[in-house]
């Protein structure tokens, strides 16, 4: 989805950051910023990769934004609630196609590859939220990705979540679910999807305060299954339970033999089990390599 100007005070992260101003030169501009739209009870509602179209200050700001497919309408609804007399255009960009590229050999020697071949790419960029997640690519629909990136592996979408729920990467509204999810408790100050420093913004107040008093005593956790899940039998937000029956947080989803849950940070160490329909699977939680080294204490 493509927006002309911005929307700041709905957004988590400072997307100013995005315009070539008076701030910094337009090199040191990013080219993508991660972040999440809020409800007034500082819930999330929906998760935003956003991209910088723009190339010098002197453009008109233009500002793509990926979203879960599934909630494409409702975004649109949420940006022109606020854009009242704001000179904002805001339209689908259905001829584009995203592509995550992540790294299957030493992340210096693909980049190397891909920067060989980014003219070729609308938007080719580190994925914002962590670099265990690649890169973002963005295409125009029908490109030949074996030109942009050469001898590069088309995978399915189960591989890029498979991969994701690995790392405990977030995504969509089955992991973070409108209304219901927290960003703290969904790591996004981990995946560099916050600004403390950038004023209003709807849902702020809960969020800094949270932040100010830093305790967190639940967080968006990958974990492995002893047994390949059910397929689809799961049902969202399944309790999982440690050995002596106690509740120790919640399945978000997942597939196979890995997911993510929500979970206190007291029982991960803890054997836990998913209950599902009175069925028990055993499972092991894991913080994630890529986190700060003094998370999650």
């Amino acid at each position: 989805m493509l927006v002309r100007a911005g929307a700041a005070g709905l957004l988590t992260n400072d997307i100013t950051r995005l315009v070539a101003g008076d701030g910094p030169p337009a090199a040191a501009v990013p080219r993508a910023l991660y972040a999440h739209a809020l409800n007034v009870q500082g819930r999330c509602l929906y998760d935003l990769i956003l991209y910088r179209l723009h190339e010098s200050p002197g453009e008109e700001p233009h500002i793509l934004l990926e979203c879960d497919g599934g909630v494409l309408d409702a975004i649109q609804k949420h940006l022109k609630l606020y854009k009242i007399r704001r000179k904002v255009n805001i339209a689908p960009c259905l001829d584009l196609s995203l592509w995550a590229v992540v790294p299957g050999e030493p992340a210096g020697d693909i980049a190397a590859s891909i920067a060989k071949c980014g003219d070729q790419a609308v938007v080719l960029t580190p994925d914002p939220r962590t670099e265990v997640m690649g890169w973002r690519l963005i295409t125009k629909k029908g490109a030949n990705l074996s030109e942009i990136i050469p001898g590069s592996h088309i995978g399915n979408i189960q591989d890029y979540h498979t991969h994701r729920y690995k790392q405990g990467i977030p995504e969509g509204v089955k992991d973070l679910p409108p209304g219901v999810a927290l960003p703290l408790e969904s790591n996004l100050t981990y995946m560099n999807g916050i600004s403390f420093t950038k004023g209003c913004y709807v849902g702020q107040e809960l969020t800094a305060r949270t932040h100010h008093v830093g305790v967190i005593r639940k967080r968006l956790l990958p974990v492995r299954f002893a047994s390949p899940l059910p397929g689809d039998n799961v049902p969202e937000g399944a309790e999982i339970l440690t050995e002596s029956g106690k509740s120790a947080g919640k399945f978000r989803a997942g597939g196979g033999e890995f997911g993510i849950a929500l979970l206190r940070l007291a029982n991960i160490n803890e054997a836990l089990y998913l209950n599902i329909a009175g069925h028990k699977v055993k499972l092991t939680a894991s913080k994630p390599e890529w986190w700060p080294k003094n998370a999650g204490k």
